[in-house]
C-alpha cells in the first residue's frame, strides 16, 4: 500500500504538470460548443488538489490488490529476484489493464462522445479489460505448459506472441468502435491521450519499482 500510495502520487504530479493544461483547453472546447459555461459541483482549482488525493487513494487501493496477487506470482514468475518479479507483474498488468484496451479505446476528452452512448462505451472498454488480463493470463499458461514440453524460449516466444496477437486483433474486431472524434482539434486530442498514458505508465513503473525494492529492503538485500 506505500508503494501504491507513492506511485499514486508520482502519477499525479505527471497527470497535473502534463495533463491539466491539456484538459483546461478541453474544457472550454466543451463549454463553446454548448454555448455556455456549466456550474461545476467543485471548481478546477479544487478539483486540481483534488487530483493527488484521487490518484494518491487509487494507489493505495491498487497497491494493496498488487501485493496480493503477487504473493499468489511470487514463486511462479521467472524473473529472478523479488524487483525482476515486481517490474515483470507490474509491467504485464498495464499492458492488459490499459495498453491493449487503450490501443482499442484511446483517452479522449470529456466533449468527444455522444453522452447518450456513455453506458454503451463504459461497459465495451471495461470488458475489453477484463478480456485482455485474462488473455495475457491464458498466454503466460501456455507459456509455462510449453517449457514443460521443453520447447525452446524463442519458439515459445514466437508462439505465444503469435497466439496472442491473433486473439487481440479478434478482440478488437468484435468489440463496437470507439467514438467519432471528428472535428475535434488533432493537437488537444493526442495531448490528452498522451497524459492519459503516461499517467499509466508512470504509476505502474512507479508501483514494480518501488514494491519490489521495498520487498527486497525487507529481505536486507538492499
Amino acid at each position: 500500500m506505500a508503494a501504491g500510495l507513492l506511485a499514486g502520487l508520482l502519477a499525479g504530479l505527471f497527470a497535473f504538470v502534463v495533463g491539466e493544461a491539456v484538459l483546461d483547453k478541453a474544457i472550454a472546447l466543451e463549454e463553446a460548443s454548448h454555448g455556455a459555461h456549466h456550474q461545476e459541483m467543485f471548481s478546477r482549482s479544487t478539483q486540481k488538489v483534488g487530483l493527488f488525493f484521487a490518484t494518491g487513494l487509487f494507489g493505495v487501493t491498487v497497491g494493496g490488490v498488487f501485493g496480493i496477487v503477487y504473493t499468489f506470482f511470487r514463486e511462479r514468475l521467472a524473473a529472478g529476484g523479488d524487483l525482476g518479479r515486481s517490474i515483470s507483474l507490474a509491467g504485464a498488468i498495464f499492458a492488459g489493464a490499459f495498453l491493449i484496451p487503450f490501443l482499442k479505446y484511446p483517452a479522449n476528452p470529456p466533449s468527444v462522445g455522444d453522452p447518450s452512448t456513455i453506458r454503451e462505451r463504459t461497459a465495451a472498454y471495461f470488458a475489453l479489460v477484463a478480456l485482455s488480463l485474462l488473455t495475457l493470463l491464458v498466454a503466460w499458461l501456455a507459456a509455462r505448459a510449453l517449457k514443460a514440453r521443453g520447447f525452446d524460449a524463442p519458439r515459445r516466444r514466437l508462439m505465444v506472441g503469435v497466439g496472442l496477437v491473433v486473439v487481440v486483433v479478434a478482440l478488437f474486431l468484435s468489440l463496437p468502435a470507439g467514438p467519432s472524434t471528428e472535428g475535434f482539434p488533432s493537437a488537444i486530442l493526442w495531448a490528452f491521450r498522451f497524459s492519459s498514458l503516461g499517467t499509466q505508465a508512470v504509476f505502474w513503473a512507479g508501483l514494480g519499482l518501488v514494491f519490489g525494492w521495498l520487498c527486497e529492503r525487507a529481505k536486507g538485500l538492499v
